[in-house]
């Protein structure tokens, strides 16, 4: 099963965490690939096939990177709920992990962690101290923070550990995690924070939004990139094209959801999910 993960803008997280672990907008990302927005003229994905999964030999893939810390394995069950009241933190569901309540009990690779200190980031937010073990543990979620609470890097953190433990991509291969946004201006600001953390790591990653040449998107995609943040209407572009397929995605992440299906997505990203 893919791990995917759904975020809404509702606030749940307290507005304490905007000055802690917050997205951080850079002034001009290290590299910044062009897009696609809502698709060209008639019904995207129209004439997009649904895969014949049962002929397909699909390879098998790992998603459960999670060991907590001996500090967060030791926590007392008080702690911990004082911890999520204290922050907000509101959980529906069974078997969720314990928040982590610094970094360094994250169990991130080094070079993450002091790329969070470079920045300036002190301690996990809300959605990030709860969301990472939820994420890193393979596991579905679906979270509600407000702007500013750092749900972006809660979601690209682990894609990019989710990255670092697959099998290298092929020629011909599509990417592993897939970003979708309802607009190019949110996939921008996602394309920043890749840009700062994925150049630390290693992964590669475009941007499709609306408003672009298709020419440079197409040309990345056949490079090929491990990490794809698109508005439906152009992935959908590119799928129908066969410019780029869903075969290898076996992460997806939602970002504002609620405002996807809000401004008519729905059928959009039915058709893009029918292709992992």
């Amino acid at each position: 099963m893919v791990s995917s993960m759904g975020y809404s803008r509702n606030p749940i997280s307290s507005s304490r965490d905007r000055r802690r672990g917050r997205d951080r907008r850079s002034r001009s990302p290290i590299r910044r690939r062009g897009g696609g927005g809502r698709g060209g003229r008639g019904d995207p994905g129209s004439n997009l096939r649904k895969p014949r999964w049962e002929t397909k030999k699909l390879e098998p893939f790992k998603k459960d990177f999670y060991l907590p810390h001996e500090a967060v394995h030791n926590r007392s069950k008080s702690e911990i709920e004082k911890y999520r009241e204290e922050k907000e933190i509101t959980l529906v569901g069974e078997n969720i992990p314990k928040p982590i309540f610094k970094f360094d009990e994250s169990g991130f690779p080094e070079i993450i962690i002091k790329e969070l200190k470079k920045q300036g980031f002190v301690e996990p937010t809300a959605i990030q101290a709860q969301g990472w073990p939820i994420a890193l543990s393979g596991n579905n979620l679906v979270g509600i923070a407000s702007t500013g609470s750092g749900k972006t890097l809660s979601y690209i953190v682990p894609a990019l550990i989710h990255i670092s433990h697959q099998r290298k991509l092929s020629r011909g291969d599509g990417p592993i995690v897939l970003v979708l946004s309802p607009t190019r201006e949110l996939a921008q600001q996602i394309q920043t924070v890749c840009d700062d953390f994925g150049d630390a790591f290693g992964v590669s990653s475009t941007c499709l939004f609306g408003g672009a040449p298709k020419g440079g998107q197409a040309a990345d995609l056949s490079r090929g990139v491990e990490l794809v943040i698109a508005t439906p209407g152009r992935l959908l572009d590119f799928l129908e094209s066969e410019r780029t397929n869903m075969c290898r995605c076996t992460y997806l992440v939602l970002d504002e959801a609620d405002r996807m299906l809000d401004m008519g997505f729905e059928p959009q990203i039915r058709k893009i999910i029918d292709q992992i």
